[in-house]
């Protein structure tokens, strides 16, 4: 072999040689596998608004102070059958009832603190008045209330409510 190629192949070997003795480059950083997609946002669903009160109001600020207010929502809604004047000595029914009104003035419930038991059927008349005479006035500052009234109740199916009453002969 000529010299001159000897030393081309010596020095493609050494090249070689100190070639792998290099330090192996680095290798390129690899980046994070990019996140999973986030889901979608579950939808807002928003509890529905309570309708606004349109109702009549009370500021009563005692039980006893609503009872008026009720009674004149009573009166109100019972225009044709309320007894004019004083009552007469001898009343047919006289009953005692008690009415939970909540805070938007509808009535929760009713209970008889004197019922009149020998006429049953004025029992169910004034529980069906007080019923549908609902919204009462909402009790806007105790929120709830309840009152006690008395009826008085003529022979005729008209009455007075003790609260507003006109007095008896």
């Amino acid at each position: 072999m000529r010299p001159s190629r000897l030393r081309a192949w010596m020095a493609a070997g050494t090249a070689v040689l100190i070639a792998a003795c290099a330090t192996a480059p680095e290798p390129v950083a690899k980046l994070p596998p990019p996140p999973p997609p986030a889901p979608a946002p579950a939808p807002v669903v928003q509890a529905p608004q309570p309708l606004p009160f349109l109702g009549k109001v009370s500021n009563a600020p005692t039980p006893r102070d609503y009872r008026r207010d009720a009674a004149s929502h009573l009166y109100g809604k019972n225009v044709g059958r309320i007894y004019a004047g004083k009552m007469p000595p001898l009343l047919y029914a006289v009953g005692v009832l008690q009415v939970d009104i909540d805070g938007r003035g509808n009535v929760t419930d009713i209970r008889w603190m004197r019922a009149p038991t020998q006429a049953p059927e004025v029992m169910a008349d004034i529980e069906r008045s007080v019923r549908s005479a609902a919204p009462f006035p909402a009790p806007v500052k105790m929120g709830r209330v309840t009152y006690t009234d008395t009826w008085l109740w003529h022979k005729s199916g008209r009455f007075q409510l003790d609260t507003l009453t006109e007095g008896q002969m």
